[in-house]
């Protein structure tokens, strides 16, 4: 469980860098196509969808019931201070029970289906990723240089050879 937690955190932190090089204008920004969605809006996301983890009640984990911080798509410091609420909840998870049941709208309706904490930490570590993949699209669009050339890259996938 630890190497988990660990990779999320690691993970995570990408968001520190990225949120201290924006301002809250670039943040909520929803001019590029084809989705109009904000770096802002998928940062939200990310965070809800942790935060959501750590509301375990009776074994079950509801997927379809996250928060939605919305102040977080707009706000950089208060998506800092989201953030490291989250990183310090991981530091602190302890769970009695390895198994949960998650629930899911996998398109066809909410589905509850057998996990296992560490795979629902790596599912949401492997989410964080694709999300970043799609924020570091949005900020080329709209010519913000990503300072960190690994960020949105999924560790296993093999890296063209840019200059980024």
């Amino acid at each position: 469980m630890q190497v988990i937690i660990k990779a999320s955190i690691n993970t995570l932190k990408k968001s520190e860098s990225l949120l201290s090089q924006l301002s809250n204008q670039e943040l909520c920004n929803v001019s590029i196509g084809p989705y109009y969605s904000s770096i802002g809006s998928h940062v939200r996301h990310i965070f809800d969808f942790y935060n959501c983890i750590f509301n375990v009640k009776n074994g079950v984990v509801d997927l379809t019931s996250r928060e939605r911080n919305t102040k977080v798509e707009s706000c950089c410091l208060t998506a800092s201070e989201y953030l490291n609420i989250i990183i310090n909840r991981l530091n602190n998870f302890n769970i009695e029970n390895s198994s949960v049941v998650v629930i899911d709208d996998l398109g066809i309706g909410k589905t509850r289906m057998n996990y296992t904490v560490e795979a629902l930490f790596a599912q949401a570590n492997s989410h964080t990723i694709h999300h970043y993949a799609i924020i570091s699209y949005i900020m080329d669009q709209l010519g913000i240089k990503v300072e960190d050339c690994d960020f949105g890259y999924n560790p296993s996938t093999p890296k063209p050879n840019l200059h980024r």
